[in-house]
Formats: structure tokens, C-alpha cells, sequence
């Protein structure tokens, strides 16, 4: 005899949403918006889809936060998490000590990273991870009898974390106003954004061109004071900033010049978001260092790092007592969730359907949309992805007219985007997307004819607004 499953209760979404609005401060939230409006409360995951309180279905087209790579509902990562809480919940890393996880873990990110990666320093998330690099460089000109390189090069509009040294190495203003950010050593250049800096040149061209700011900050700064420059392949939060194909190699040529270390943050790049194991590879970068977190456990568990050139973990090794960890570097039952994560992305082929598949598939389908009224341009790298809102275009796209930012229009855009089944974020104007990796090809032609009914429904309003005459 069969019987049908139960549907769990839907629970009090007015009494989560007063709870909430009492006790839970939310990261990067205006409280008093939050309060007014109520919180979204998010109750199951399926593959790319999530369900609320309400029952409502929604296309997750942001992996969470840029990080279930492998999908919600992933029976095989919980069962692994739950053996190893059975079997050791938790121990720490210090006093000479370690888990089976953690090493097992270790040797497995020495074999997926780059050539001159064979160590690894764990910590709880990629702000921490930041954190370690501003450490661990610094240690590292200190044991090479440099100690005055301190100087720590970033770029503007770059996201790197939110503790006091990710912010800082971050470059957006509305988060170093806060706090007296950033703190000292730490400077920034423009970003390669073409869009904005590139008018009058090709997009190759460009690449050279926006190399050539670090090239000037360390020759104004004095070599002999910058540690190391730090850069997110594409920049995430800061809206999918894809650089010019020419960026990096010239990046890593001005590196090597002058001996400066160079970090790649893959806190959201890594793991197969663009086709590779990580994306330092794809787009020919030569790091010291590679920062890691999100795709590693697909979020199922915190757990983020720091890949370890020979370069650096060489000096290190020999250096005596390196200062610095966390109660919770390598913990276990996050190394054990990573270990079952990057199974599932090896044994189902993500990263390479991605690199062959889906993400060729993807970039043509979000192209499209460059047809739609309301977008300037429409642009891809795997499995990220984002177009511009423009009010007018323009025969160029660096002539296009855009809205005045007091409007907002991109968090109008979202809200439609939302209540019609489908996440996607604003940066300003900008909007984004980076869905799981286990998508579809129609589920990608779902996810682009539910952007596109929403950009609709986005024109509609700001024609009654009044503000596209």
C-alpha cells in the first residue's frame, strides 16, 4: 500500500515576519525599511528552485548568494555532514593537532588548484580568507627582510568581504564611510570597467590601458612598498565586470616587473562558475595566492581559505610561528561537506558542462536580451551574467542614456522580478545573475523568458511613472 506524502504546514509568515523584525539585525539591510515591509521567509530548496512561506515557487537565479553550485536538496552532502558529526562534531587545528576531513580536503584542493598551489589555510568565509591575506603577505615581506612592504593594492568597486581588512581591500564607499574604512596600507585603483572608462577605445585596448593605473600607483607608492595587488577575475557584487581579454596577462606582466605579489579572490569565481576549476586559469592569472569559500560547500556549510602559492608557502614554512587563525579553521564537518561537494562537481561533469554546455548556451540565450527596449547591453562569462538598464540607447553603448540613480529603477526591476517567480539582483542599474551550476538548458530558457516578461512589466511601470519620455 501507497501512501501520499504530507505537505508540511505553511508556517505563521506574520508571526516569523514580527519575530524577525524584533531580533534579527540582516547583513547590508536597512532595518527600518525591512520592518515596514517584512521579510521574505524562505522555507525549502529543490535544484534551482526555492518556495517561501507563502508556497510561492521562485527561480533561484543567484545560487543563494553566488554559492550552491550543486543545487539545494543535496541528500548525499547532509548524510556526509551527519556521519561526521556522529563521528567527530568538531577539533581544532592548533596544538599540533588535525582531522581526517581537513587533510583529506587539503590534498584535494592541492590536486584541483592551479600549478604551485600544494597548501592550504582554512578559515570560516572569504572575508576571513582577505583577512589572512593582508596577514600573510605582510609576513611574508617581513621573512623576506622587506618589512616595509605593507602596501596592499585593490580596485574600486571591488567587493573582498566585510571585516575590517575585506572591506577595506573592498573599494565601495558606501562601506568604507562607515567605520573609517579603509584602514592603513591599503589603496585602490580604478576598475576595468569598460562601459564606463573605455569611450573612444577597443575593448583590447582598454585592457592595456586599465593595467596601466596599478602600474602608476606602484610607481608612485615606490616598489619597495607595495606587497601585493589583489583583484577579483570578475567582479562580482560590484555588478559582473568582465575585463577585456588583454587585463590580466598585462595585470601579471606589471606584477612580475616589479615583484609584487598578486591575489586572486575566486571567492565567487571558483569551483566551476566560469567553466573551470577556478577561473585564474581561464583568464591566464599567475597568482601568489587564490581566496577561497561558497562554491567549496556549495553554502551547505561556512568554509572558506586561502590556496597557498610554493612562492609564499615556502617562506612561511621556514619562517617559525605564522600568528594567525580561527577557532574553526578546518573544521570538519565543513571539510567533510566540501569533500561530498566537489564529488558531486566531478562525478556530474558541472565544471566541464559549464565550460562546453550550459555556459555557451547560457551566453547566447542572456544575449538576446539585448534586444529589449530598456537594456544597453547584455553580457556573460559561464554562469555569470548582467545588463545594463538604460533609459535611451545610443549607436555606442558608451552613449546610452541612463536613469538618474535617485530613482532606483533597478530595485524596481528586482521587485518584478521577485513577485514573478525569479531572483535576480541590482547593482544600481545593473542586473545580475550567477544561477547553480546544475541548470538546464531549459531551465536557462525558462530563467531568460521570466527576465524578459519582467523587464516587460518594468517598461510598463516607468511608462506610467512617467519616466521613459
Amino acid at each position: 500500500m501507497t501512501t501520499t506524502p504530507t505537505v508540511p504546514a505553511l508556517p505563521d509568515t506574520a508571526a516569523l515576519q514580527q519575530l524577525d523584525a524584533a531580533h534579527y539585525l540582516h547583513p547590508f539591510t536597512d532595518h527600518a525599511a525591512l520592518a515596514q515591509q517584512g521579510a521574505r521567509v524562505m522555507v525549502r530548496g529543490d535544484g534551482i528552485y526555492l518556495w517561501d512561506s507563502e508556497g510561492r515557487k521562485v527561480l533561484d537565479a543567484m545560487s543563494g548568494l553566488w554559492c550552491v553550485n550543486v543545487g539545494y536538496g543535496r541528500r548525499s552532502i547532509t548524510e556526509a555532514v551527519a556521519r561526521q558529526m556522529d563521528t567527530l562534531p568538531f577539533y581544532n587545528s592548533f596544538f599540533n593537532t588535525t582531522t581526517i576531513p581537513a587533510v583529506q580536503l587539503a590534498a584535494k584542493l592541492a590536486q584541483l588548484a592551479p600549478p604551485g598551489f600544494h597548501h592550504v589555510f582554512y578559515t570560516g568565509s572569504g572575508s576571513e580568507a582577505n583577512d589572512t591575506n593582508v596577514r600573510m603577505v605582510r609576513r611574508y615581506w617581513d621573512l623576506q627582510g622587506q618589512p616595509e612592504r605593507t602596501v596592499i593594492i585593490s580596485r574600486r568597486n571591488a567587493y573582498h568581504g566585510s571585516t575590517m581588512a575585506g572591506a577595506s581591500l573592498g573599494g565601495m564607499t558606501g562601506m568604507h564611510v562607515q567605520g573609517g574604512l579603509p584602514i592603513p596600507g591599503i589603496v585602490h585603483i580604478e576598475q576595468p570597467h569598460y562601459l564606463e572608462h573605455g569611450a573612444g577605445m577597443t575593448a583590447e585596448e582598454f585592457g592595456v590601458h586599465a593595467a596601466s593605473w596599478l602600474e602608476e600607483r606602484i610607481r608612485e607608492l615606490g616598489p619597495d612598498k607595495v606587497a601585493a595587488f589583489i583583484g577579483e577575475p570578475v567582479q562580482g557584487a560590484g555588478g559582473v565586470i568582465i575585463p577585456p581579454s588583454t587585463y590580466w596577462p598585462e595585470i601579471g606582466r606589471i606584477c612580475d616587473k616589479y615583484d609584487v605579489l598578486l591575489i586572486a579572490d575566486e571567492v565567487i569565481t571558483g569551483f566551476g562558475r566560469l567553466g573551470r576549476w577556478f577561473a585564474s586559469e581561464l583568464y591566464g592569472i599567475r597568482p601568489d595566492l587564490i581566496t577561497f569559500a561558497k562554491g567549496v560547500t556549495s553554502g551547505y556549510i561556512p568554509l572558506g581559505g586561502v590556496l597557498v602559492g610554493d612562492r609564499v608557502a615556502n617562506v612561511l614554512r621556514r619562517g617559525g610561528d605564522f600568528n594567525h587563525g580561527f577557532t574553526y579553521s578546518g573544521h570538519p564537518v565543513a571539510c567533510a561537506a566540501a569533500l561530498e561537494n566537489i564529488r558531486i562537481l566531478e562525478e556530474e561533469g558541472l565544471v566541464e558542462r559549464v565550460a562546453n554546455d550550459t555556459g555557451p548556451y547560457l551566453k547566447a540565450r542572456f544575449a538576446t536580451l539585448a534586444t529589449h527596449p530598456l537594456v544597453g547591453t547584455a553580457d556573460s562569462a559561464g554562469f555569470m551574467a548582467g545588463l545594463n538598464l538604460v533609459k535611451r540607447k545610443a549607436a555606442t553603448v558608451h552613449y546610452q542614456v541612463r536613469f538618474d540613480p535617485v530613482l532606483r529603477v533597478g530595485m524596481l526591476c528586482r521587485a518584478h522580478m521577485f513577485d514573478n517567480g525569479i531572483i535576480m539582483r541590482a547593482v544600481g542599474d545593473r542586473m545580475i545573475i550567477a544561477p547553480p551550476l546544475v541548470m538546464t538548458r531549459a531551465q536557462i530558457d525558462e530563467m531568460v523568458d521570466r527576465i524578459r516578461y519582467c523587464l516587460d512589466l518594468t517598461q510598463a511601470e516607468l511608462k506610467a511613472r512617467g519616466w521613459l519620455n
